[in-house]
């Protein structure tokens, strides 16, 4: 054989190798691409970094498991995620979610924690009809307002009416009798209660429901004082002299984690305002636990998933599984917002594989009608699903009161409420004062 063919077959051989490496290439499996929306810098930058780790989490495990079976692609995808710093701010929101879809171009969005963060960056969502599985922001215009399409929007996360009213009625069944109890009260004497609110949709929808809660059911309980304050402040100090003077039996802030460590320690610490403090579900978090320390000892916070109790029930072991496998890969304990975006992930992903695509319409046509067996969080009927009004999930809610452990130096929960979850009885500590005796 001279050395022409001796050529040319060595040229056939590389540019059949150069062929089979392009086809190799673009038969690769793709990807369901996932953009993370969270808080990883800024006053929320807690929280986010909780949120951003879960959904890691829940990628890895399906991942692990082969991926996701596309129908219209004829294999398993795996899950890829991107991350989306909204830097706690509106515009740092508007910018990522605008890079997320335009230049990331995912398939989908989750998370989203500030409803002021979130409202600022729907338009851009809404214009790109992105299925978005919003598993943070409570306030309930989320999914309800009607100044653009909220059709791809999905929240996974309860809203400030659920909760807010959630808590009115623990505060009435629960704790006014037992102030009033221990304190020779009359059984029917109104409970003082102060509110601190974030001077966002999140902290007004916060106190439009106490407010609603109390009036819709004629409840004694008589709103003392109402203080905003604006988003990511650390000083509290005025507000809680002010609200010290009202005379309050206990206080209830509408604040995130970063605000409520310090608004509660100054209470305690500075202030010498002795009573219980409530909290919502957003600060259920190892950081908040060990923020707060001994000036944590008999709160109250109501929850869905907390990072140090297991509700009993049908998924307990689920938590258990998950609180486990989350130390393990992050060195700390999980936090509640993380829960519902952890569910997020398997959520989009059960929603690609019914529709058989990854594509945003399919995707947002599958989301509503997808049923997910309720994994980490207690939901109603046993099932993460979006009612078809506004699109909203129901979860399950409980109180927990906390209490600090001086050999420890630890600070831990115990669920007071309802009944049915219930691990100890709620208690008044021995400083406690009420407003009025």
């Amino acid at each position: 054989m001279n050395a022409k063919y001796l050529i040319l077959i060595a040229g056939l051989v590389l540019a059949a190798a150069l062929v089979a490496g392009c086809t190799t290439q673009t038969a690769q499996p793709a990807a369901l691409k996932l953009g993370v929306v969270s808080s990883m810098t800024g006053p929320a930058s807690t929280t986010g970094r909780d949120m951003w780790q879960s959904a890691q989490l829940a990628a890895d495990e399906i991942n692990a498991k082969g991926g996701v079976f596309v129908k219209s692609l004829g294999n398993n995808v795996t899950i890829a995620l991107v991350q989306g710093d909204d830097e706690s701010t509106r515009e740092g929101g508007q910018k990522v979610v605008t890079k997320m879809i335009a230049d990331d171009k995912v398939d989908a969005l989750i998370g989203g924690f500030s409803s002021a963060v979130v409202t600022a960056h729907q338009s851009a969502v809404a214009e790109n009809g992105v299925p978005y599985i919003i598993t943070g922001a409570s306030s309930p215009t989320i999914t309800r307002r009607t100044d653009i399409n909220t059709s791809t929007m999905f929240h996974h996360c309860p809203t400030t009416d659920d909760y807010g009213a959630k808590t009115i009625q623990f505060v009435d069944e629960i704790m006014r009798p037992a102030i009033n109890a221990k304190f020779g009260r009359p059984a029917d004497q109104p409970l003082r209660m102060a509110v601190i609110y974030q001077d966002s949709p999140y902290g007004k929808g916060v106190l439009s429901a106490v407010n609603d809660t109390i009036a819709k059911n004629g409840l004694p309980i008589d709103i003392v004082a109402s203080e905003s304050y604006k988003m990511g402040e650390t000083d509290f100090r005025a507000i809680l002299t002010s609200v010290k003077a009202k005379n309050p039996d206990v206080v209830y802030p509408a604040a995130f984690l970063n605000e409520q460590v310090p608004m509660m320690t100054q209470a305690r610490r500075d202030v010498g305002l002795n009573t219980i403090f409530l909290a919502v579900e957003c600060n259920d978090d190892a950081d908040y636990y060990k923020g707060l320390g001994q000036y944590g000892d008999y709160s109250i916070i109501e929850s869905r998933f907390s990072p140090y109790t297991v509700p009993k029930g049908p998924i307990s072991a689920n938590v258990e599984k998950y609180q486990k496998d989350y130390a393990a890969k992050f060195n700390t304990s999980p936090g509640m917002m993380g829960a519902a975006t952890y569910e997020g992930v398997y959520v989009a992903a059960a929603a690609a594989q019914q529709a058989g695509s990854t594509g945003r319409a399919a995707l947002v046509t599958a989301l509503g009608s997808v049923q997910v067996p309720e994994m980490i969080e207690s939901m109603e009927n046993g099932t993460i699903s979006f009612e078809n009004t506004f699109r909203e999930s129901k979860s399950n809610l409980y109180m927990e009161q906390l209490h600090w452990d001086p050999a420890t130096q630890t600070l831990r929960p115990k669920i007071v409420w309802p009944a049915a979850l219930k691990e100890t009885e709620f208690q008044i500590p021995d400083w406690y004062r009420p407003g009025s005796v």
